[in-house]
């Protein structure tokens, strides 16, 4: 009985008594049968282990295991876990073999691994010719080969030979190396050159095209460079075949197209980048137009409260020239008649016209026994402006200053005529003030732009009319103040326009007809034609469409 051993380092092998050593570095004497049949025993066991992976393939493939581990499908699988072994390629050339030999049946131990059932599967939907074409193969040898099996496939169903595709070359231009003249004579014209000043041939083809080989008088040959010999008369153009030239063409036309349709696109988002800035800039204009008109506003009301004050002190200009003309009607009237005619008469017609003029001032008072048995019905805040209103007449008609200082605590003004005159015009405005601001809150639909055009109108006197106010109403204002901060939200009806500045539908309209939470579907004008009219975006995708 024969013992073999086969180790990895060093490589030995005993027959009976003697031991062979498979090293080639070794002088020992080497038995061909016995290595002969351990390579054909290893070449079988890799066969038989191959058959046994396309069975556990198999089961991975139809069970789907390979979805445990993570991976999509077979042929990922396929390629991260089994490319050593040659990948999804291989592992389709094992299946391909187990079709060929299940389909053969019982003559299907006759084929031997996957090489020998390559050449069968292009019949293994035919399974009659299939079996004639493994039976042909056994026939004429017993233990057919991948050639055999081949060759009876072939007798079978002859397969056309197939038309060889024309492979069209690469459209690269071949560099075409200068053609010189045969036996052109040439001069070395290089001064740092050997040869400077010689005359030479050229007797044979360039080697390159940057260098000429050249025989000089002597018989000598050098390769020369053609920056050293200007005289050789080489082409300065490259030439090109006729396709060549037709194919360049074409391509310098598909690159002008190409650079065209970019110029294109970037016109078009040049132009949606100016829009933009465009309507930043509008914007920013109109602003600064309303921030302008809020300042001329409030000096307009400025100035008409210094007008006011003018025409108060003209008023009272004019009264004191009547008051002095008449005193001196009564200085005169004294001066024409003796003191002995007046007698006790001039104590009398002084107190009388006195009286006159303070009973004239009193009647455009208020009597502040009135006030005290019955106050005014509106409120509290209307009681005080009429006392302050009674206490400057009254202090203008005495010329009492206690009372003009009563007058400007109640009114919550300086002492002076002036200004509690001025401020006696504004508290006139505030039942007017509150009765608009009342009235406008109570309308349903009242928004905080409604409410702040009235209250402009009432600004120099917003704390008063601010304090008639009820709990409720400031509170309604407050609200109405900070929704209007709150920035819009797309929803159904809105008119919208794509977001991205460089999107053919940034300045087209749309309008959302369906909401879809965090999408939207809108509507676009222009494709009312088309048979597409809607599309779905998300918010942060579209915009607030705005005129141009």
């Amino acid at each position: 009985m024969t013992t073999q051993t086969i180790s990895n380092s060093p490589a030995l092998c005993t027959e009976g008594n003697a031991v062979i050593d498979y090293n080639p570095g070794t002088t020992s004497l080497l038995n061909y049968s016995v290595v002969n049949t351990s390579i054909q025993e290893t070449f079988t066991a890799i066969d038989r282990f191959e058959w046994q992976a396309v069975n556990e393939i198999l089961q991975m493939r139809e069970q789907q295991l390979y979805l445990q581990a993570g991976y999509k499908n077979f042929e990922e699988y396929c390629q991260r876990e089994l490319c050593v072994w040659g990948g999804y390629r291989r592992i389709n050339q094992l299946l391909g073999a187990k079709k060929v030999i299940d389909a053969v049946g019982e003559l299907g131990g006759h084929i031997k691994n996957e090489r020998q059932a390559r050449p069968l599967l292009r019949l293994v939907k035919e399974p009659e010719k299939l079996k004639a074409a493994v039976t042909l193969a056994l026939k004429d040898n017993p233990d057919p080969s991948v050639s055999d099996f081949a060759a009876a496939a072939q007798k079978v169903v002859p397969q056309l030979p197939r038309k060889k595709q024309s492979i069209q070359e690469p459209l690269v231009p071949k560099i075409q190396e200068p053609v010189v003249p045969q036996k052109a004579i040439v001069t070395v014209s290089q001064q740092s050159h050997p040869r400077y000043g010689e005359e030479g041939t050229i007797e044979a083809d360039a080697p390159n095209r940057w260098q000429q080989i050249v025989t000089f008088a002597d018989g000598e040959r050098l390769l020369i460079n053609n920056a050293d010999a200007p005289s050789v008369p080489f082409p300065r153009e490259r030439t090109y075949p006729a396709e060549y030239t037709e194919a360049i063409a074409a391509l310098k036309e598909q690159h002008q197209q190409e650079l065209e349709r970019l110029t294109q696109e970037l016109r078009i988002g040049l132009q949606a980048e100016a829009g933009a800035k465009a309507e930043a800039q509008v914007q920013e204009q109109i602003q600064s137009l309303q921030n302008l008109y809020r300042q001329q506003k409030e000096q307009n009301v400025q100035l008409q409260q210094r007008l006011d004050e003018m025409e108060g002190l003209k008023k009272l200009e004019i009264e004191n020239q009547q008051l002095q003309q008449r005193i001196q009607e009564l200085e005169h009237a004294v001066e024409e008649r003796p003191v002995q005619q007046w007698g006790n008469t001039m104590t009398q017609q002084a107190t009388k016209a006195l009286n006159k003029q303070v009973k004239q001032a009193l009647e455009k008072t208020i009597d502040l026994r009135s006030l005290a048995q019955e106050p005014p019905k509106e409120n509290a805040q209307e009681c005080l402006r009429l006392m302050g209103m009674a206490l400057k007449n009254l202090a203008s008609a005495m010329n009492n200053t206690q009372a003009l200082e009563a007058a400007a605590i109640i009114l919550g003004s300086e002492p002076t005529p002036q200004a509690i005159a001025y401020r006696a015009e504004q508290l006139e405005m505030l039942p007017q003030a509150v009765s608009d601001i009342r009235s406008l809150l109570a309308k349903p639909a009242c928004t905080w732009q409604d409410y702040w055009a009235v209250a402009q109108e009432y600004e120099v006197i917003k704390q008063d009319y601010w304090a008639e106010l009820t709990t409720q109403e400031i509170d309604l204002i407050t609200a109405l103040q900070k929704a209007s901060s709150k920035p819009d939200t797309i929803g159904v009806g809105s008119t919208v326009a794509h977001a991205d500045p460089y999107h053919t539908l940034y300045v087209a309209r749309g309008e959302v007809i369906e909401d879809l939470g965090d999408e939207v579907i809108v509507a676009w004008d222009h494709w009312q034609k088309e048979s597409k009219k809607t599309d779905r975006y998300f918010r942060d995708e579209l915009r607030f469409w705005q005129p141009q």
